[in-house]
C-alpha cells in the first residue's frame, strides 16, 4: 500500500490543526511518546525537546495564546529518507504566512524533519525536528 498519501495527509492534518488554533488536533497527530525540537538559524540554539504528546500539545497551546495573526503553513517538496509499511522518515519544506490587519506577509521559511510511525492502523509522528531560516 502506497505510505504517501497516508503521510500528506497527517503532515496537513497537523498543519490545520495549528492554523486553526486546534492543539488537540495537532496532538492527535503526534504518538504518547513522541519528541519535538526546533532550530532557528543555522546558529541558532536547540529548543527542546518537548517529550510527549501533552508537552508538544502544551507547547503549541501557549504559542497560539500569544499570537493575534491567523497562520498559515504551507508544506511543499515531500520526500522520503526512509519509507516502509510501518516507518518513514520525511523531510517536508515549510512555509509560514501571517494574516492581520489585512495584510499578508512571510514570516518565516524552513523545514520538517519527521519520522513517522504505522501504529494500529493509524500514521503518527513519532519525532520531529523543526528548522526555521529566521524568527517570526
Amino acid at each position: 500500500m502506497p505510505v504517501r498519501p497516508h503521510i500528506e495527509n497527517l503532515l496537513g492534518k497537523a498543519s490545520w490543526g495549528y492554523d486553526e488554533a486546534d492543539p488537540d488536533l495537532i496532538a492527535s497527530c503526534f504518538t504518547e511518546d513522541a519528541r519535538m525540537s526546533l532550530r532557528i538559524g543555522r546558529d541558532g540554539d536547540l529548543v527542546g525537546p518537548f517529550e510527549g504528546r501533552a508537552a508538544i500539545r502544551a507547547l503549541h497551546a501557549d504559542s497560539m495564546a500569544a499570537q493575534t495573526d491567523q497562520r498559515r503553513h504551507n508544506l511543499s517538496n515531500l520526500w522520503f529518507e526512509k519509507e516502509s509499511d510501518d516507518e518513514a522518515v520525511a523531510v517536508t519544506n515549510l512555509t509560514l504566512l501571517s494574516i492581520e490587519n489585512g495584510a499578508i506577509r512571510v514570516l518565516s521559511s524552513g523545514w520538517y524533519r519527521d519520522q513517522l510511525v504505522h501504529r494500529d492502523g493509524t500514521w503518527l509522528i513519532a519525532d520531529r525536528y523543526v528548522y526555521l531560516d529566521l524568527p517570526y
